[in-house]
């Protein structure tokens, strides 16, 4: 049976991986950092690339194998490599990709260690970034010269779950001959596949949801086969592989992603509607609910809303402090995707390093808050979030 033809919850769980004489039903740990030869011939072809084969493993290794298969099924991705976390993933795609001069257009709301890269790092060796406004995607061709070579976006993006049309970036790329890569951490396999709006890679921290119980770090890219051998290549001299131990965690993960993602997204969306109504929030954002500005796009490429909730809380800084220090249940955490629910107040916490003015261009006011919510029973979180806004 292909599985091309099985459905996406039997694809987290089945891969055609070959089990050692033993015939496991689960797959086995393999750690080991190398694996052995046959003859000199056999050693001079596996290098030669002649044959497919584990060599060392920081090159491949079965755990790691097995984990990037289930993410290709999953996101109808052609091939794949995966990294230690999920920032390896994203400096190590472009890294791969670029070249001095070249030039990226990226939207204006990415994480924070992926802005620095853009603005601290890149341009060390010629490369450049230009942002365009989530909130006006019809402004991107204005930012397209003739060096750009990629379009990047989150969507949603982190914090402040902005949706960006997967379709339009899509075609932009297309009509402008731009690779384009999407971060889709925030929605999981499960939830959204950008891959059929167009991309031609998709980046995942594996650290979030993927492994969704905070115990592993991890990060994958997958997507066409000639960007990904780029990839691979400059991965296996620089060394940012992924370990078998935490590939064979991940790679467990996946097995119940589905069920875990249907309860994370069934208690967000809970969590936003009472939100939504309480005196105290300003606003709120979540992907599923009818008010969010990009309601109609995120239905017509997402799933189900995703697990992350964004709300104004009124009072700004301030009252965001105050709120973190009344909370009692969740967890205030710099991680997102946990079976645990976390709340974090990015102006006074992961952005306070940017002025007021910087915040604002990527959508965090003083009063936002980002809660993450887990799989505990959705009422009690309700309640924690209740006592903490009064």
């Amino acid at each position: 049976m292909s599985n091309q033809k099985l459905g996406l919850e039997t694809q987290a769980i089945r891969t055609q991986l070959e089990r050692t004489q033993y015939l496991e039903h689960s797959v086995p740990l393999y750690l080991t950092s190398s694996f052995i030869f046959e003859d000199a011939e056999d050693m001079r072809a596996s290098f030669a690339e002649e044959k497919e084969r584990n060599i060392y493993s920081r090159f491949s290794n079965p755990n790691t194998s097995e984990f990037v298969e289930k993410i290709c099924q999953m996101e109808g991705a052609e091939d794949g490599y995966a990294f230690a976390t999920g920032m390896a993933a994203v400096y190590s795609t472009f890294a791969a990709l670029l070249n001095s001069g070249d030039h990226i257009v990226s939207a204006s709301s990415v994480f924070g260690s992926t802005h620095t890269l853009f603005i601290k790092y890149f341009p060390k060796w010629n490369i450049t970034t230009s942002y365009f406004d989530v909130n006006k995607p019809e402004t991107i061709e204005n930012y397209i010269n003739p060096n750009t070579k990629i379009l990047y976006a989150e969507s949603p993006t982190n914090p402040a779950v902005d949706i960006l049309d997967l379709e339009l970036l899509g075609k932009i790329a297309k009509k402008h001959n731009l690779i384009l890569i999407i971060d889709n951490c925030f929605a999981t396999p499960y939830i959204q596949n950008p891959i059929q709006f167009g991309a031609d890679l998709v980046i995942h921290s594996a650290t979030k949801l993927i492994d969704g119980q905070g115990r592993v770090l991890g990060g994958v890219t997958v997507g066409r086969s000639d960007l990904i051998r780029e990839i691979y290549l400059f991965s296996r001299n620089t060394g940012p592989a992924l370990s078998p131990f935490n590939a064979w965690v991940l790679s467990k993960s996946l097995e119940t992603l589905p069920v875990r993602i249907e309860k994370h997204c069934e208690n967000a969306l809970k969590v936003a509607e009472f939100l939504e109504n309480h005196p105290n929030v300003a606003s709120v954002k979540y992907p599923f609910l009818k008010s969010h500005p990009q309601y109609e796009v995120a239905k017509k490429q997402m799933k189900l809303g995703g697990n992350i909730v964004a709300f104004e809380i009124k009072g700004g800084i301030e009252s965001g402090r105050k709120f973190l220090d009344k909370i009692k249940l969740c967890s205030l955490s710099a991680n997102l995707g946990d079976t645990r629910s976390i709340v974090t107040h990015p102006a006074s916490t992961t952005h306070s390093k940017l002025t007021e003015e910087e915040r604002l261009a990527v959508s965090i006011t003083d009063g936002l808050v980002r809660v993450s919510v887990g799989l505990e029973t959705v009422q009690d979180v309700i309640n924690d979030l209740k006592q903490a806004l009064e």
